[in-house]
C-alpha cells in the first residue's frame, strides 16, 4: 500500500513510512483505553464490546478506500480511538470462567489476538490487488480494481459485522454474580465486595497497586518488542535479497503466516493451560522470553537459505516465535487480572491497554525506521544489515525477561 501511495522515494524508505501507519492505530488506542475501561466498569462490558466491533465495521472499510497516505493514517487513528474492545473483553473472560479454567479463558483471548496478527497480514497478502492477481474475475475499472486494498478490509469488516450482531446476545458479566449468588464461580467474593459503595475504585488506587503496575510494565515491554517484530517480519520478508531480505511475495508471506496461525490455535487451546498449571504464569513468561532470544538471533542466517528449505525453516521459526509470544501475553494478563477486584478490572485493563498501546505505537514506527536504517549499512563491521535489527529486538526481549524477577515484579497469587 505504501509503495502504491508513491510517498517513499527509495525502496528502503517504504519500511519507514509503513511504520507510522501501524503506529497511528496504537496512538489512538493509547489515548482512549482508560476511558473505555472506565465505561466498561460503569455501564458493563457488553456495550463497550458492541461499540468496538461496530467501529471495526465502519473504519476498517474506510481504510480500504484510502487514496493517499494521510487518509490511511487518519482512518487507522480513528479506528484505534473508538475501538475500546480489547481491555473489556479480557475482563469479560476472567469473569466468565471459573478460577481453574482462567488460563484457558485468557489464553483464548491472547490466542485470538495472536492469530489476528498473523491472519490479518496473510489475508492482506492473498486478497490485496485482486485486479492483478485475479484479472479474469476482477477488472481494473471495477471498484476493487480502483481500490486495490479494499477487498481484504471488506472481508474483515463483514466478519466484524456478524460478530457485532452475535454480541447482542452476550450475557453481561459485570453484575452477573450479584444477581445469581448460587452460581459457583471464583468471583463470588468480588461480587460481594462490589456492594460496598465506599470501596476505593479510583484511578489513583490502581496506579498505587504495584502488583498491577509491575505486571503492566512487563506486559508493555514485551508488547513493544512483539509489535516491532510483527512490523519488521513482513517488511523484511518482502525486501529484496540485495537488502538482506527474502524477496518473498505478499502471497508467500501470507502462506507462512496462515500456517503460523493454525499452529498457534492448536497449541494454545491444548497445551498452554497444562504448562500454566505446572509452572505458573511467571515461569512461563520467563522461559518464553529466554527461548525467544536465540530464535530471533537465527533469523539473519535463515535468510541464507533458499527454496523449500527456506520456507520450511521460516515457517517453523514463525510458529515457535508466535507461540512464545502468546505465552508471554497470556501469563502477564493473568497477573494483571489477579491483582485487582472485579469492579476495578475494566479500568485496570484500560491502563494496561494505554501503556501497551503507547509501546505498540512506538514499535511499528521505530521498527520500520530501524529496518530501513539497517538495510543501508550492509557493509558495516559490527552486526551488518538485518543482524542489527534482530539484535535490537533481542535487547528489548532481554530487558523484559529481567523485569520478571523480584523486586520489580510482585504478584499477589504466584
Amino acid at each position: 500500500m505504501i509503495r502504491d501511495f508513491n510517498i517513499a522515494e527509495k525502496e528502503e524508505d517504504i519500511s519507514y513510512y509503513a511504520g507510522f501507519v501501524g503506529s497511528a492505530y496504537m496512538i489512538g488506542r493509547a489515548l482512549t483505553s482508560v476511558f473505555w475501561g472506565m465505561c466498561a466498569d460503569r455501564y458493563g462490558r457488553k456495550p463497550v464490546i458492541i461499540i468496538g466491533t461496530s467501529t471495526v465495521v465502519i473504519f476498517n472499510t474506510l481504510f480500504g478506500f484510502s487514496v493517499n497516505y494521510w487518509m490511511a493514517i487518519i482512518t487507522r487513528f480513528l479506528l484505534g480511538s473508538l475501538n475500546g474492545l480489547l481491555g473489556p473483553i479480557r475482563a469479560y473472560a476472567c469473569e466468565l470462567f471459573r478460577e481453574e479454567h482462567q488460563a484457558l479463558g485468557l489464553s483464548s483471548i491472547s490466542t485470538s489476538y495472536g492469530i489476528g496478527l498473523v491472519i490479518g497480514p496473510a489475508l492482506g497478502g492473498f486478497l490485496a490487488q485482486p485486479a492483478e492477481k485475479f484479472s479474469s474475475l476482477v477488472s481494473s475499472d471495477s471498484l476493487l480494481g480502483r481500490f486495490p486494498y479494499l477487498l481484504p478490509c471488506l472481508c474483515i469488516s463483514i466478519f466484524a459485522l456478524f460478530v457485532t450482531i452475535g454480541a447482542i446476545w452476550l450475557p453481561e458479566t459485570l453484575h452477573f454474580h450479584q444477581k445469581n449468588e448460587v452460581e459457583s464461580t471464583s468471583y463470588v467474593v468480588d461480587a460481594e465486595e462490589n456492594t460496598d459503595e465506599k470501596k476505593d475504585s479510583t484511578l489513583i488506587s490502581l496506579l498505587k497497586n504495584w502488583p498491577l503496575m509491575s505486571s503492566i510494565i512487563v506486559y508493555s515491554v514485551f508488547s513493544l518488542q512483539n509489535m516491532a517484530y510483527s512490523e519488521i517480519f513482513s517488511l523484511w520478508a518482502v525486501s529484496p535479497r540485495s537488502l538482506g531480505g527474502l524477496s518473498y511475495t505478499t502471497e508467500d508471506v501470507g502462506t507462512v503466516l496462515s500456517i503460523t496461525g493454525l499452529s498457534l490455535l492448536l497449541f494454545q487451546m491444548a497445551l498452554y493451560p497444562i504448562a500454566e498449571r505446572r509452572l505458573g504464569p511467571i515461569m512461563v513468561v520467563r522461559m518464553s522470553g529466554v527461548l525467544s532470544i536465540p530464535l530471533l538471533a537465527s533469523y539473519p542466517y535463515i535468510a541464507l537459505l533458499s527454496g523449500f528449505m527456506l520456507f520450511f525453516t521460516l515457517s517453523c521459526a514463525s510458529i515457535v516465535r508466535s507461540v512464545l509470544s502468546v505465552c508471554i501475553t497470556t501469563g502477564t494478563l493473568m497477573l494483571q487480572n489477579k491483582a485487582v477486584d472485579q469492579h476495578q478490572r475494566g479500568a485496570a485493563n484500560g491502563i494496561a491497554m494505554t501503556l501497551m498501546s503507547t509501546c505498540k505505537a512506538i514499535g511499528p514506527a521505530c521498527g520500520g525506521a530501524l529496518l530501513s536504517w539497517s538495510q543501508k549499512r550492509l557493509n558495516a563491521a559490527f552486526l551488518p544489515g538485518d543482524q542489527m535489527i534482530f539484535f535490537l529486538l533481542n535487547v528489548i526481549e532481554g530487558i523484559g525477561v529481567l523485569l520478571t524477577f523480584k523486586p520489580f515484579l510482585i504478584s499477589k497469587h504466584y
